[in-house]
């Protein structure tokens, strides 16, 4: 068979799969792990329903002693329990489904890869990979580990249907049965965070998780965007980016060039019109450029949008300094200190981790060295002392005068603004909160000499994410309650069969 032939039906079997991701995807966000959310509900109604079988066991309500069973023929309980079975039943094919199209993502996903390393891109040397990898090998497993527990305990409720709640087996197989859809709900919900698909561009977001990031920012906009993309789209975005490339104007430096469309692409996300984004793109780019860039059938502008909230979902620090600044400018506001500008932000609730964000440009035109410390008892590092040599501004970026927000030129805000982040110096570190609560950050910039030029006070809550805690709240408390079950019934089979 030729390579040609090979390829083609690659392509084929690709397509194929992605069709059926695409699908699945669709009924699993309506009805399933999202929308009605069936794999939360079932379990939960299918729980409730079992228990009051094996709370009515042998005592039936008098209505429906009087009413139902002489013509139904089925006691109360034991009608809960067919109930409760067929709802498990439900559960374990919503599982099915889910686990299944969970298993076509991650095919279509280790095709991509593939498909990238014979254009000679090696996805998996890229920061990040691995622990990407491991979250979706982890999703993979947790799946077949919770529909496994669930099949296992619907064949166990079949059989107490046949033999009955009244005998000490069918007790005993009924408490490990409902043991066993209390383990596969904890197991269900290891799965709900760092969900991933590949019918969506952005899917593998979710899955990713930097690594590490660059302490000092050269490209503010575009290492910024780089560190929150996942290895697929970081390949793509560096093709793109490598094409943009070839269309920058003649005299304008390809770094300014990156920097003024990407800040462009944010202000379209915070509400600039469609035709003043093309004519500020076209201001450092050639038109087929700016078309290149809007109409990529990769990165269309809606995933840019999405890249940006993402981004800014990660770090509202970095993008609340740069609105700021933006604000100065366009308003006309001096800066701090006379001869540099000097902004910090880090974030107003703390999660996993701080991430605190320091902006300095020199506006004189001589060389200084400055010398920016951090201190906090609530985090670590405690203390963090840093000194930047911050070269002459090279032009007068910063006006005391109102500025429009675009017009032809540079003389605007977002051409001032691109330049002034060009050239100067952006720091991003990472605090790691010790306790929780109330906390304070103390930021000091300071001459080499050890004078103070400037210093603030940050105080920030830092807290458990709510989502995250009941999550990780109810997946303990299921998974213990379940073994605890299980173990309680095999302790009472084996006391049985031992007649002890």
């Amino acid at each position: 068979m030729s390579e040609t032939t090979v390829d083609a039906l690659s392509d084929d079997i690709s397509s194929s799969l992605f069709e059926r991701e695409r699908v699945l995807l669709s009924i699993d966000n309506q009805l399933i792990s999202l929308g009605i959310r069936l794999t939360l509900l079932l379990p939960a109604f299918c729980l409730f329903i079992l228990l009051g079988a094996w709370a009515y066991e042998g005592t039936d309500p008098n209505w429906w002693e009087s009413s139902i069973e002489p013509s139904l023929g089925q006691s109360f309980s034991s009608t809960l329990l067919l109930l409760g079975t067929v709802v498990g039943i439900g559960w374990l094919l919503a599982l099915g489904i889910h686990r299944y199209r969970i298993a076509l993502s991650y095919s279509v996903f280790v095709q991509k890869v593939e498909a990238s390393e014979k254009r000679h891109q090696n996805i998996e040397a890229l920061h990040g990979y691995d622990g990407m990898a491991h979250r979706i090998h982890k999703q993979l497993r947790m799946h077949s580990l919770s529909f496994t527990t669930v099949l296992l305990s619907c064949l166990g409720l079949g059989v107490v249907l046949l033999i009955g709640l009244h005998s000490s087996l069918g007790e005993n197989i009924f408490l490990a049965s409902w043991g066993m859809l209390l383990l596969a709900l904890g197991f269900h919900m290891n799965t709900r965070q760092n969900r991933f698909n590949m019918v969506h561009k952005s899917g593998l977001l979710d899955a990713f998780e930097a690594p590490v990031h660059p302490s000092t920012l050269n490209g503010v906009f575009d290492d910024m965007i780089r560190t929150h993309l996942d290895p697929l789209l970081r390949s793509q975005y560096d093709e793109l980016m490598r094409s943009v490339q070839g269309y920058v104007k003649r005299g304008i430096k390809h770094d300014y060039a990156r920097e003024k469309v990407l800040m462009t692409l944010y202000r379209h996300y915070n509400g600039l019109d469609s035709k003043t984004v093309r004519l500020e793109l076209e201001e450092v780019i050639k038109e087929e450029g700016a078309d290149l860039l809007l109409n990529d059938e990769s990165f269309s502008l809606e995933l840019w949008l999405q890249l940006i909230e993402h981004a800014q979902q990660q770090c509202p620090a970095f993008f609340r300094l740069i609105d700021r600044i933006e604000q100065d400018m366009e308003f006309g506001r001096p800066p701090a200190l006379k001869d540099l500008v000097f902004e910090v932000d880090l974030e107003n609730v703390v999660t996993k981790r701080a991430n605190l964000f320091v902006f300095m440009h020199n506006l004189s035109n001589k060389s200084r060295t400055v010398v920016f410390r951090v201190q906090s008892p609530d985090f670590r590092p405690h203390q963090i002392a840093m000194r930047y040599q911050l070269a002459p501004g090279k032009e007068m970026w910063w006006s005391s005068d109102a500025l429009p927000i675009a017009v032809e030129g540079n003389e605007d805000v977002l051409g001032k603004m691109t330049g002034l982040l060009r050239d100067g110096t952006m720091a991003w570190q990472t605090l790691l909160p010790e306790r929780f609560g109330e906390a304070t950050v103390s930021v000091r910039l300071e001459e080499v000499s050890g004078d103070l030029l400037i210093g603030r006070q940050i105080n920030v809550n830092v807290r458990n994410e709510f989502q995250r805690r009941l999550r990780r709240i109810v997946t303990l408390s299921t998974q213990v309650l379940g073994t605890l079950v299980i173990t309680l019934a095999s302790i009472l089979e084996l006391l049985e069969i031992f007649n002890v």
